[in-house]
């Protein structure tokens, strides 16, 4: 099934190299890096991305795990444009990869103006936000119950 974002790329009005454009990268290319300013939004078209952190396990050492792989038809970059905040991780290419490139703050006047077609957007990203919230929130758990172990606190709860 084609995405509601998929749908908005061949749009008659939101056209391909004055509202978004293609980009094609190599395989372990960054697409953006944890603290960056970009409004862009990225929709992958082709390939497979990981959605990685970077960790301070104390001053020395740095670890950088993958949170999430994402494939054809999924979004990412959404955040910036709910908020001002800097990138919350680091997006790297597991594969070459194909992606639509989306100024946040072009996608959000398009949307504006043509909000028949913004409503089914946004509700697309919210349920991809909230998958991905679910997500997050188990792993946490998961890492607050291996720490209470870890700790002997399990055995007083």
């Amino acid at each position: 099934m084609t995405s509601a974002l998929e749908r908005l790329l061949t749009h008659p009005d939101y056209e391909e190299g004055r509202m978004w454009r293609r980009q094609r990268l190599p395989a372990n290319a960054t697409i953006f890096a944890e603290g960056d300013t970009g409004r862009d939004v990225y929709l992958i078209l082709a390939g497979t991305v990981r959605v990685v952190g970077n960790v301070d396990l104390d001053d020395q050492r740095k670890v950088h795990p993958g949170f999430s792989e994402l494939e054809a038809g999924q979004v990412f970059g959404e955040l910036r444009l709910f908020d001002d905040q800097p990138r919350s991780a680091t997006v790297v290419c597991l594969s070459e990869c194909e992606l639509a490139v989306m100024d946040g703050d072009v996608l959000l006047a398009f949307l504006d103006s043509h909000p028949e077609l913004g409503y089914p957007i946004f509700k697309e990203l919210i349920l991809a936000l909230v998958g991905r919230l679910r997500q997050a929130n188990k792993k946490i758990f998961s890492l607050f119950a291996w720490g209470l172990k870890m700790r002997g606190i399990d055995q007083h709860l």
